[in-house]
C-alpha cells in the first residue's frame, strides 16, 4: 500500500496460538454451560475475515476434555478443512486432560498403545517448533522427564535457520491464581538448563485460561488464553472461578529481532469505527487537521 511505510519489515514468520479447546462428547457442554465446538468455530469464522495467511496452527494441549476418542475426532474435523484453507500447517501439542493413546490414534493417525510422551520437531520454513509434551498421566500438574530434557537438549545442539519455539502445555511461569500452585511445571530449573544459551526465542503454553506473558532462562515465554472458558483474576486469593467469557487465542508474528505475541478476543462486537484499506489509502493524503475532522466524523456516524 503506497504512502504507508511502517519502521519495521514485514514479520518473517506468521503462527496461530490456540489453547486449552476442551472438546467433550457430541452434542454435550462442558461444565453444563460451555459449547466448546461452536467457540472454536467462531474463532476461525473470525480469523477468516482478515485475509491473513498463518504457516501454522499451534494447539498448546487440553485439546479434549476427558480424552475421548469422539471428540478428537470431531476436532480435527473442524480443524482440518480450516488449515486448509489458510494454507497452514497443524501442530498438536498434549495437555493434562489429553490422553496419550487416544491423542496419537486421533490427531495423528498412530496405532497401537504407545504411552510414551508425545515429543515432536516441525521445520516451518526454518522456523523450529518443538512439541514437548509435558503431562503426567493421571495429574494435572507438569513435569520434563530426564529422557525428554536430554532428547531436547541434543535438538537444540544445532540452531535452525530461523530459530525455535518450543510449545508445551505447562508453562514455567508465576501466577497470581492459587490454584494454579497445584497444577504448575515441576522441576523447572531443569529445563532452564537445557534452553538456556540455545537459539529458542519463545515459548508457547497454554493451561492457564487466561493470557499472560513472562521471561525463563532468558527466553520470552506467552500463554494463550483458552477457547472453552476463562479464568477470572479478579477472585480471593487463593480462590478460583471459571468464566464463560474473554476466550481468545494469539497471533505470533516473528521478526528478525523480536517475536510479536497479539491476543485476538474471540467474537463479534459492535463497531466504533471502521476504515477500508482504500478508504485508508484516502487517509494517509490528509492533512493532520483533516484526517481528525475524517474520524470524527466516522465516529459519529
Amino acid at each position: 500500500m503506497t504512502g504507508i511505510q511502517p519502521q519495521h519489515p514485514a514479520a518473517e514468520h506468521f503462527i496461530l496460538h490456540v489453547s486449552d479447546t476442551h472438546f467433550v462428547g457430541d452434542g454435550d457442554l462442558l461444565h453444563e454451560r460451555i459449547d466448546s465446538d461452536k467457540n472454536l468455530a467462531e474463532l476461525f469464522d473470525g480469523f477468516a475475515k482478515s485475509n491473513a495467511r498463518p504457516e501454522a496452527i499451534v494447539f498448546t494441549g487440553d485439546l479434549a476434555d476427558t480424552g475421548r476418542a469422539d471428540a478428537y475426532e470431531r476436532l480435527r474435523a473442524l480443524v482440518e478443512p480450516a488449515a486448509e484453507k489458510l494454507g497452514a500447517q497443524v501442530i498438536w501439542v498434549m495437555g493434562n486432560h489429553d490422553e496419550r493413546v487416544a491423542f496419537r490414534r486421533g490427531l495423528l493417525d498412530e496405532e497401537g498403545e504407545q504411552s510414551e510422551p508425545v515429543d515432536r520437531v516441525f521445520d516451518v520454513n526454518g522456523l523450529r517448533i518443538i512439541a514437548l509434551d509435558s503431562t503426567v498421566p493421571g495429574q494435572h500438574y507438569g513435569e520434563i522427564s530426564d529422557e525428554q530434557l536430554d532428547w531436547l537438549r541434543h535438538e537444540l545442539e544445532v540452531p535452525a535457520p530461523d530459530g525455535t519455539l518450543i510449545a508445551l502445555h505447562h508453562p514455567p511461569v508465576p501466577s497470581p491464581l492459587g490454584l494454579l500452585a497445584l497444577v504448575e511445571l515441576k522441576d523447572q530449573d531443569r529445563f532452564a538448563e537445557v534452553i538456556a544459551g540455545t537459539d529458542v526465542r519463545g515459548i508457547l503454553g497454554g493451561h492457564l485460561h487466561y493470557s499472560t506473558h513472562s521471561t525463563f532462562a532468558g527466553v520470552p515465554v506467552s500463554v494463550a488464553s483458552a477457547t472453552c472458558y476463562t479464568q477470572d483474576l479478579n477472585v480471593v486469593y487463593p480462590g478460583a472461578r471459571g468464566q464463560d467469557g474473554a476466550q481468545s487465542y494469539n497471533l505470533v508474528h516473528i521478526y528478525g529481532d523480536r517475536v510479536l505475541h497479539s491476543v485476538v478476543p474471540i467474537g463479534q462486537f459492535p463497531t466504533v469505527y471502521e476504515m477500508t484499506p482504500e478508504m485508508l489509502e484516502s487517509f494517509m493524503k490528509l492533512s493532520a487537521d483533516e484526517q481528525l475532522a475524517a474520524v470524527n466524523a466516522s465516529v459519529q456516524e
